[in-house]
């Protein structure tokens, strides 16, 4: 099994250090840059279960790692050349714009606000998911509209925080809001008694939930309050590394689409379907043209999966958590997964 584990406590700080001046990035390619390093920084959360975790022996896990592992992938044909920084939600951003990680790869809302003005960009959604509420189950509520006057806890500085101001300012309801540093600190907060609900992602409720000291006790409300379009970050000064991003997720994608696995993987390679020979580079040099090898899509597929083994692996059936895809989806099954053509 391929271990990652995350930095030391010393290169947290160190990222945290960097202060409120933004450093201008360096002359030299992202991609040039990781190479030099021998190895990919990649910008975690500080533990969301199924999205990227460290296990009991200190190996990251999840969805969003497993992107990761797909750079470290195409750049050096070996995923366990990934690196994870653990990052508080107030904190994430900084470290991307600061040169501190290459890719932002945790749980992160695309917004205007974000990407404008920033220095930032989103590359493309590899998760749909909306904002809810999570209450005990003895308390027999039933619509968010019933936490009129409750207690919420909230992650500070995310759009979960403000979606929580609009919705209750909309709907003329009162309440009084609990923030803390990181999603870990609210959960405990929650879980302790310390607020009536909780309220984020509903992909995090769902994983977080399980951390709880009696789960059973805690459920769900039905309404979704918000767009939460997830997905990975990179500083916009590098249109090539952006371009390597956000076409890692398509390949995944679309090796799913195409029924391309890590078991068949080697079956698919004397396929003759055209769209699958442009993919694994048979024919076409578009890894190449983004600076890789040709067989860069065969590199995510070999060591990574295409997008559905991982979503099952980490958050769907073959997981714990146990999400329905949902809008995650392919297109082709009623989903929003989409990507677009290799051609």
């Amino acid at each position: 099994m391929i271990s990652f584990r995350s930095v030391s406590a010393a290169a947290v700080a160190l990222v945290m250090g960097a202060g409120a001046a933004l450093a201008q990035a360096p002359a030299s390619s992202t991609l040039q840059r990781i190479k030099e390093r021998g190895h990919i920084m990649c910008g975690a959360s500080q533990g969301v279960p199924g999205f990227s975790q460290p296990d009991n022996a200190g190996v990251w896990r999840g969805f969003d790692t497993d992107f990761c592992r797909a750079l470290a992938a195409i750049i050096f044909d070996d995923p366990m050349k990934a690196q994870f920084l653990p990052l508080a939600s107030k904190d994430r951003l900084i470290a991307l714009q600061t040169g501190n990680i290459d890719v932002l790869s945790r749980t992160t809302t695309w917004s205007i606000s974000r990407e404008i003005g920033q220095g930032l960009a989103f590359t493309a959604i590899n998760y749909y998911d909306g904002q809810g509420f999570m209450v005990r189950r003895a308390a027999n509520l039933k619509s968010v509209r019933d936490l009129n006057g409750a207690t919420i806890c909230v992650s500070q500085g995310t759009t979960n925080e403000l979606n929580l101001a609009d919705y209750f300012r909309t709907n003329g309801l009162t309440y009084q809001v609990v923030t803390f540093g990181s999603l870990d600190e609210v959960a405990k907060a929650y879980d302790s008694g310390r607020c009536d609900a909780y309220t984020t992602d509903m992909s995090q409720l769902a994983t977080n939930r399980l951390l709880l000291k009696t789960p059973e006790d805690h459920v769900v409300l039905p309404e979704v309050i918000s767009k939460e379009p997830l997905g990975p970050w990179v500083r916009k000064a590098d249109p090539q590394w952006f371009d390597i991003v956000r076409w890692t997720l398509f390949a995944m994608i679309s090796a799913e689409e195409l029924g391309i696995t890590q078991a068949n993987l080697e079956q698919q390679l004397k396929s003759e379907n055209p769209e699958v020979k442009r993919l694994l580079g048979v024919t076409g040099n578009y890894g190449e043209t983004l600076g890789l090898t040709r067989d860069w899509a065969v590199r995510i597929i070999r060591h990574v999966g295409n997008y559905g083994e991982s979503f099952d692996r980490n958050l769907g059936a073959g997981s714990r958590v146990g999400l329905p895809r949902g809008p995650n989806q392919l297109w082709t099954r009623g989903g929003l997964q989409y990507s677009p053509p290799f051609r």
